[in-house]
């Protein structure tokens, strides 16, 4: 193993760490601001995980999309609404605790026998100078529902948070709330004034 390939294999210890630990961050913060922020933390480590595939434009894509676009907008949504709501308790907690244990033991279960089913031998005949043309046949051709379905997903997130931001500065306007406007009218002249005027002696 010579230098270049040591690097790369701290760098991927590294960001890896920086996942799971982001994401753990993610679930069990109570704050969700701080989940937020962490979750912008886990899809960056994520982008320096492509790079080091030699995936530059995916990295570059989940930079700009994920980071700067789906994480701003959960941030917007959440810091608008801003919604403080005390704890209560719920009941039959462990149903839900349980059927969450469930579900996560099965999808590391299907990742890990993903992982130990899938050929990791580098292929050297794959031209890794750059992926742009590549990704873009893909995504006109194979993949072409998915990539709209997506942006479909994208514009639904945005007018939810929309919605939630709004929901709480639009009053109810009720048949007894709305009193006539008043004409308008050219601001009059004060009486005390006028009567002063009036009454004082001429020079």
């Amino acid at each position: 193993m010579n230098l270049a390939e040591g690097v790369q294999d701290l760098a991927f210890i590294v960001l890896a760490a920086l996942v799971i630990a982001a994401s753990l961050g993610v679930v069990l913060f109570e704050k969700i601001v701080y989940s937020a922020f962490l979750l912008g933390l886990v899809f960056i480590s994520i982008a320096g995980l492509y790079i080091l595939l030699n995936a530059d434009f995916v990295a570059a894509a989940q930079i700009l999309v994920y980071v700067g676009a789906v994480n701003v907008l959960i941030l917007f949504a959440i810091m608008l609404v801003n919604k403080q709501e005390a704890f209560s308790p719920v009941k039959n907690r462990w149903i839900r605790q349980g059927a969450t244990a469930v579900v996560c033991a099965g999808l590391f279960a299907l990742l890990g026998t993903m992982v130990l089913a899938t050929p990791w031998a580098i292929d050297e005949t794959v031209d890794t100078t750059s992926t742009l043309i590549t990704i873009g046949k893909h995504f006109f051709s194979d993949f072409l529902l998915p990539f709209e379905l997506a942006s479909v997903l994208l514009l639904m997130a945005m007018v939810g948070a929309i919605i939630l931001a709004r929901r709480d500065f639009i009053p109810e306007v009720t048949a007894t709330d709305r009193e006539p406007q008043p004409d308008l009218t050219l601001p009059e002249r004060p009486r005390d004034v006028a009567a002063i005027a009036s009454n004082s002696p001429e020079i």
